[in-house]
């Protein structure tokens, strides 16, 4: 009988400890979603996607891009928001993030800051500005002093109203007091095409778009609006070394709903600086021109306030409106 029972004893023993590596399984344990706000096929989709990969290779878990698509990204911002907290629904996202707060205040149901947890600023990629080559300006203050002699004259194309594309030009339309037309368009590459036609003056177009158009000659490069000289245009000086604080940029980054463990966001913040590393992703970055930054949590939560706060001191000193 005593020996049943000290069979019996190890048994329930033996089968806890099996038991305990699966109550405590390494996160993730099960497929994680990762809402992209946009069309699929568009730099932010493949990037994801790309991201998705690697995250699957180096974790074992299957990380599905689920596209909610429209306006500006603020859906899928939304169904983010409002998604369980366990650490298995993940908003990849862009600058549009900042500039919706404002853009879409009536309409934005949630918190940019406070139902958004920052995971990691994946990368950043630059607008550059860029001219036909009918337009007398070598460089950016030679196009401002063209500007101001030309009051209403020169048109810029911007790559659809409220990109950060249309915010750059009216961030320059503000800080050199300047009278130009906006002509927006539903695009990165129509707008760069318009350009090359010749049926705008001035554009701050996205890098993909503009490079191939630049090595031909069929438009000038003046500038990159990035903090920093752009990786992809290294000779190009930055917008803000001739105005202070002219910062705008094509960012990407990670969240989760408000309430995911902080074990979680390090655990993701960790597998996306991995990633970044990886050659496929550097050779796309590369031709895309978008640089990587794999910040911490606290780093992109500091980026968003600051990008709320200047991208809403624009568009209300535009009365820009949708």
């Amino acid at each position: 009988m005593k020996r049943s029972l000290i069979r019996a004893a190890s048994l329930v023993i033996l089968s806890g400890m099996l038991a305990a590596p699966a109550l405590h399984a390494e996160y993730p344990e099960k497929p994680v979603r990762l809402i992209v706000p946009f069309s699929p096929g568009g730099g932010t989709d493949i990037q994801g996607r790309l991201l998705a990969e690697k995250m699957r290779q180096s974790t074992g878990q299957t990380f599905i891009v689920d596209n909610r698509t429209g306006a500006g990204g603020l859906i899928g911002g939304q169904i983010a928001a409002d998604s369980d907290p366990d650490g298995y629904t993940i908003l990849f996202t862009t600058a549009s993030l900042a500039v919706n707060v404002t853009l879409y205040s009536k309409r934005m149901k949630f918190s940019a800051t406070r139902d958004l947890v920052p995971i990691t600023w994946v990368s950043s990629a630059p607008l550059v500005l860029v001219v036909h080559p009918s337009v007398p300006a070598k460089n950016v203050k030679e196009l401002i002093a063209l500007a101001k002699k030309q009051p209403g004259g020169l048109t810029a194309g911007v790559n659809s109203v409220g990109t950060t594309s249309h915010l750059s030009a009216e961030m320059l339309k503000q800080m050199a007091k300047l009278d130009f037309v906006i002509v927006p368009f539903r695009g990165g590459g129509p707008s760069a095409m318009a350009l090359v036609t010749g049926e705008i003056d001035v554009l701050f177009g996205t890098a993909p778009a503009a490079m191939p158009h630049i090595k031909s000659g069929r438009i000038r490069a003046l500038a990159v609006t990035t903090p920093k000289r752009a990786s992809v245009f290294p000779d190009l000086p930055t917008m803000n070394s001739i105005y202070p604080g002219f910062e705008s940029d094509n960012w990407y980054a990670m969240f989760f709903p408000k309430g995911v463990s902080k074990d979680k966001v390090a655990k993701i913040n960790a597998e996306v600086a991995k990633a970044l590393k990886d050659k496929d992703i550097a050779d796309f970055y590369a031709r895309e021109g978008v640089d990587p930054v794999a910040s911490s949590p606290e780093e992109l939560g500091a980026l968003m306030k600051r990008e709320i706060a200047k991208y809403a001191g624009i568009i209300k000193r535009g009365n820009i409106r949708l």
